[in-house]
């Protein structure tokens, strides 16, 4: 199928942009990697009459780290970030998650802030978001505001960002020596939307923050359920499934759809956090 008919504006600046998507309205939607909009589009499930694309605004762009915190624009794309070096040090749930993300081709023209923005409850970069406690930097003709990961996320492809303002870049606090990341996720073929999946790390001072994806409307904190796991792993225990399982049933209300019933979900859910403890008291991630 073809795209319904629109117009197409290309602006150089996040201010450019912004008045552009302010001249425009609702009508206008942004344009970053395209790698879910164009599909939509193509579809007619998306029928906006203007895109703003925001592809060549080069402060959108760049990997900054502090000794703290890591910021990446929100135009870098899944490849970049995948052979980041400062990104593999710095934040490695995130390479641990990246090659997760579709396939090479979406990969290579995909961008983080088209990933978080779209907020799709079953892409990875979401939960990793929420895992590491992520601050998002969102720009407005009115300034800049910012907002966590925890309240960005706000229910089916909706977010904190509003009309007429654009997610400008990403803050992730650094790993620090001692936390252990866990990545891992459930797709019936590789390269495919995630059925189950599980953002976590292990703290060095023993906190665990576990992120679902693919567990409901938006990606999800287990409260209960990272509970649970920090005890048992304090003791040098595995938890038991049937006791994560409990936890989690507390924690996520998954959905039924046509790829797996909630049940399954739940199941899958608490096989993954069952990995993650195994594999954080083998050592086995970085």
């Amino acid at each position: 199928m073809k795209p319904a008919a629109f117009a197409y504006l290309r602006p150089d600046s996040i201010r450019g942009a912004l008045e552009a998507l302010a001249r425009h309205g609702p009508d206008a939607r942004v344009l970053a990697g395209g790698q879910s909009l164009m599909p939509m589009m193509a579809l007619r499930v998306a029928q906006p009459a203007v895109l703003v694309d925001i592809g060549r605004i080069q402060q959108l762009r760049g990997i900054h780290a502090t000794p703290s915190s890591v910021q990446i624009g929100a135009l870098m794309r899944h490849a970049e970030l995948l052979g980041s070096a400062v990104v593999a040090e710095r934040l490695p749930l995130l390479t641990l998650a990246l090659p997760h993300v579709a396939h090479a081709a979406i990969r290579n023209r995909g961008t983080l802030g088209g990933s978080l923005a779209l907020a799709d409850p079953a892409a990875e970069m979401p939960a990793c978001a929420l895992a590491l406690d992520a601050v998002m930097h969102i720009a407005g003709q009115a300034g800049r505001r910012s907002v966590a990961a925890s309240d960005f996320f706000q229910g089916l492809y909706t977010t904190a960002v509003q009309d007429g303002e654009i997610l400008a870049s990403v803050e992730f606090p650094a790993a620090i020596p001692g936390d252990k990341p866990f990545f891992d996720e459930v797709s019936r073929r590789r390269g495919d939307y995630a059925i189950a999946g599980l953002a976590a790390v292990r703290k060095a001072k023993h906190e665990v923050r576990l992120a679902l994806l693919g567990c409901g409307d938006r990606p999800q904190r287990a409260p209960k359920t990272e509970s649970l796991v920090a005890e048992a792993l304090n003791r040098g225990q595995q938890p038991v499934r049937s006791d994560i399982r409990d936890a989690l049933r507390a924690d996520i209300d998954p959905p039924s759809d046509l790829q797996a019933d909630a049940d399954t979900r739940l199941h899958l859910a608490a096989v993954l956090v069952e990995r993650a403890s195994k594999s954080w008291l083998k050592g086995d991630t970085p």
